[in-house]
């Protein structure tokens, strides 16, 4: 937007460096770690996805905000992002779904946003150093003052953010895809672990026959057992997965009630809940240098041999070991074609498998949507 009108705005990161840019949305100062997601679009599904609380997202496409925003494409109640930054912000919206622009909805929503910043220099700086905690900032200019800020941001690792963002009651979830009709008569009753999960995922799952029961992170496996279901599902989520124990040690108790009982229910991981589950079977996780943040990552299935094209959205990584522990009971059943990081596995005996990646996402790739199928074929078999 050209004109003398705009507000200057910062973004200082804690190694010192400071970019400039211009405000838009609402004012004020947040914080969080920066991260870069390399979606073409999608901004909307971005801005609301849980697994984005304590991040500040920078959008690599240089235009955002051209279609406008609507009711109907959020993945959540609200939006979570700490804070926005784009190349440009487009205060034109162009499409008929569009029921306000992008600048409303940040003034509506007390989001952050700063544009006119050289997002590809950005995000090729955090490519190069790493991922780091940064402010965001309209009100306070002082670079110095902003660099002492972002060093005293406690860190994303062993930090508790699925409090921030699970139910804190127990729903029933309806609402089928836009695109298939809700079935009738749900086959499979499953529970939904709610760690930050997005509306695609429960919307899949109603669409696959499945009666969708959303539970509240801190939720027992006593009462999940109790309520006489088919399968589980562990939702994505935002941050460490380190930093939640008491859904580890509600993962344990349920995969040693499906040792006990085989046939008993069936177990799905996503994101989060991927790394969630792998704890609970004693392997291990690490955070990567800059994340996996966008709608274009290409994963191969080792069992196929066939590459999806994925959509993801995580800091944090299974680690490849093989200890003296049930881990060793689990096979790797996808990898990242970028750099070779686990993205899902199963395990050999039980019925139970996750993925790092999102089949749900949309907008986004579609190529994964099938492990939804998996998920209810599994319990199929079981029932």
């Amino acid at each position: 937007m050209k004109g003398s009108s705009r507000e200057k705005a910062l973004i200082a990161l804690e190694d010192g460096t400071v970019w400039e840019g211009f405000s838009f949305g609402a004012r004020g100062e947040r914080y969080g770690e920066v991260v870069f997601n390399t979606s073409m679009m999608g901004y909307q599904e971005i801005l609301t996805d849980p697994s984005y609380k304590g991040q500040i997202v920078t959008m690599t496409y240089p235009l955002i905000g051209n279609y406008g925003v609507n009711r109907e494409d959020v993945e959540s109640e609200k939006p979570f992002v700490e804070g926005f930054i784009v190349r440009e912000v487009s205060r034109i919206r162009s499409n008929w779904r569009a029921q306000e622009t992008i600048e409303e909805y940040f003034k509506r929503n007390n989001i952050v946003g700063i544009e006119g910043v050289d997002t590809r220099a950005l995000t090729r700086h955090i490519r190069l150093e790493g991922s780091m905690r940064g402010v965001i900032s309209t009100e306070d200019l002082s670079k110095p003052s902003l660099i002492r800020k972002a060093k005293s941001i406690p860190s994303l690792v062993g930090k508790d953010l699925v409090k921030e963002v699970t139910c804190q009651e127990s729903y029933l979830w309806e609402e089928p895809l836009p695109s298939f009709s809700s079935l009738s008569k749900k086959k499979f009753k499953v529970v939904v672990i709610d760690c930050g999960v997005k509306y695609n995922i429960l919307r899949s799952l109603v669409s696959s026959g499945c009666e969708v029961i959303v539970v509240p992170a801190f939720t027992k496996a006593k009462d999940i057992l109790a309520m006489e279901i088919n399968g589980v599902l562990l939702s994505n989520g935002p941050g460490d997965p380190a930093g939640v124990p008491y859904v580890i040690e509600t993962a344990k108790e349920l995969i040693s009630y499906l040792k006990k009982n085989p046939r008993g229910l069936a177990i799905m991981g996503i994101c989060l809940g991927h790394q969630l589950l792998s704890l609970a079977l004693g392997g291990r996780t690490y955070k990567l240098k800059f994340g996996h943040h966008g709608g274009n990552h290409p994963v191969k299935d080792v069992r196929t041999g066939k590459v999806y094209i994925t959509v993801q959205n995580h800091c944090f990584c299974v680690e490849v070991s093989r200890r003296k522990t049930d881990e060793e009971n689990v096979e790797i059943t996808h990898i990242n074609l970028n750099d070779h990081t686990v993205e899902g596995m199963r395990h050999k005996r039980l019925s139970l498998f996750s993925v790092q990646f999102h089949p749900e996402a949309s907008p986004g790739p579609h190529d994964a949507h099938y492990l939804f199928k998996e998920f209810v074929s599994l319990m199929e078999e079981l029932k």
